[in-house]
């Protein structure tokens, strides 16, 4: 079994370009440098539902899931950190995004870090995390982390992150939730890590 830790960013947009995509992606990247400063091995992993999303079309179970779909449910579950995001959509987060999530074992997120982070059109939907994602992962019983990430539009640029506030939201995420990953880690693994 590798030692190598395992993070992996899922984007709930069903559009490419995107910036929730976008903002995964660099929350994957900020953890991903973070880990692999204290000298620890990292896989990440950016699964977009715009791009794996059809292969959980019209299957009502997990046994009915393609082999593709069923890889992406895994890594889901395997995940030694998980990054979370969708647009908002409708007050909630996208009808794919959750119906992925219906496909996760009901105990397979169990004590697992998760970050929450969302997309909107403006600051009035950022209630999003803590109405709508955080009660959907403590149903898993996973550790949400202790500060989620919400972007709004004017936070982007031609679908890059332009705004010194986001990038500084993000920081203060890492930085507050490497420990909390760190202690989740095997004893093996969290003695030699030492960040911040």
């Amino acid at each position: 079994m590798s030692d190598a830790l395992s993070l992996v960013a899922v984007s709930g947009s069903l559009h490419t370009p995107s910036k929730t995509t976008v903002l995964a992606s660099e929350i994957l990247d900020r953890f991903t440098e973070a880990f692999a400063a204290a000298g620890l091995e990292v896989e990440p992993t950016l699964l977009e539902l715009s791009d794996i999303g059809r292969e959980f079309s019209g299957a009502l179970s997990r046994s009915e899931l393609s082999p593709a779909a069923e890889e992406a449910v895994r890594s889901i579950e395997s995940a030694t950190l998980l990054i979370v995001a969708s647009p908002v959509y409708r007050a909630s987060f996208t009808g794919l995004f959750k119906h992925v999530f219906d496909f996760v074992g009901q105990y397979a997120l169990i004590d697992k870090p998760v970050l929450l982070a969302a997309t909107g059109g403006s600051d009035r939907h950022a209630l999003i995390i803590e109405h709508q994602f955080r009660p959907l992962f403590s149903f898993f019983q996973a550790i949400t982390l202790p500060i989620g990430v919400y972007a709004s539009d004017g936070d982007f640029v031609d679908y890059r992150i332009e705004s010194d506030a986001l990038h500084e939201r993000i920081d203060q995420a890492v930085l507050r939730g490497v420990p909390v990953v760190r202690g989740t880690l095997p004893q093996s693994l969290s003695e030699y890590v030492s960040i911040w």
